[in-house]
């Protein structure tokens, strides 16, 4: 039995497919309101803030998945996120169940220099640090051998269907809507993007790779790491149409989030779309070459719905 915790985003769908497709069709989805993909899916609605829930969610599974993502609300995420983590480790513990745990790059420094799996941890900002705060506490459980576990770890996503990221929406989703393009901060620093289904399909497959555990993954992304303008290029090719655009600097969404709460929640992370953003993944390439990379053109093409 593998089981996903947190069944109905983006990332969970495509790995319970992947795991359908590829694993077992033992797999039980675990969130508040679980929507089964396949036939065989076990389904089980479960608060993971409830130590109990947790454990009932986990038990009798082999592997679990730990996908919850929570809206961009601070507060939120800092009464929630430690105990779900908290809970789901006591839970993998008590069952003897090994953890997949799918992390973001929230607490790494915001600067130019390539982020590899062992670049440390320099939160800045409230969500920030509740990042490094569950990712921390897990690290500290695999080093002690008290549960057997792996990171996989992704930038910003890029993607289909229901992905939800500042790239998605404020460039490509409104380049399909025939919108003006909205740049945060730079058009021309370098951006490290991950396809949604690529960082589903390799948690997946690391999660069936014994010799995987124990460490921290960064996810395969395209080494190609274009700029904004690059991808406005790109998506004018792909289209056959002129894309309106404009770059909207970090003071707008500073003044911005004196007036609203998602801009407040979002400003956090907007001074790291000042620097390049340089996501290494080459750990991964070298230990799954055979792992097939969605190239940026291709992915760009898939949510445009032209020709890639």
């Amino acid at each position: 039995m593998q089981t996903v915790l947190g069944a109905n985003g983006q990332i969970a769908e495509v790995l319970t497919d992947y795991l359908y497709e590829n694993i077992t069709d033992e797999i039980r989805l675990v969130s508040r309101n679980p929507v089964r993909r396949h036939d065989t899916d076990q389904l089980l609605a479960a608060d993971l803030t409830d130590p109990d829930a947790a454990s009932r969610a986990v038990q009798g599974s082999d592997i679990a998945y730990l996908t919850v993502g929570l809206p961009m609300d601070s507060t939120r995420w800092e009464r929630q996120f430690p105990a779900i983590m908290a809970n789901t480790i006591a839970a993998c513990r008590e069952h003897g169940t090994k953890l997949v745990f799918f992390d973001n790059t929230y607490m790494y420094p915001r600067t130019s220099t390539p982020q590899t799996e062992d670049t440390e941890f320099r939160p800045a900002g409230r969500k920030s640090v509740v990042r490094a705060t569950i990712a921390t506490m897990l690290l500290d459980e695999m080093r002690t051998g008290a549960v057997d576990a792996v990171i996989c770890r992704a930038p910003e996503f890029y993607g289909p269907g229901k992905t939800k990221s500042l790239t998605n929406s404020a460039v490509f989703d409104r380049i399909r809507q025939g919108r003006r393009a909205m740049i945060p901060v730079s058009a021309h620093t370098r951006r490290s993007l991950i396809w949604t289904p690529d960082a589903a399909r390799a948690m997946g497959l690391i999660g069936n790779t014994p010799d995987a555990y124990g460490q921290t993954w960064h996810l395969p992304v395209d080494p190609a790491r274009p700029s904004y303008a690059d991808m406005i290029s790109v998506a004018r090719e792909i289209t056959g149409h002129r894309i309106r655009h404009a770059t909207i600097p970090a003071v707008a969404f500073t003044i911005g989030s004196l007036f609203d709460k998602s801009a407040k929640e979002v400003s956090e992370l907007i001074p790291r779309y000042g620097v390049d953003n340089i996501f290494d993944s080459t750990k991964f390439a070298a230990r799954f070459p055979d792992f097939p990379i969605t190239p940026y053109r291709q992915g760009i093409g898939e949510i445009l719905g032209g020709r890639p």
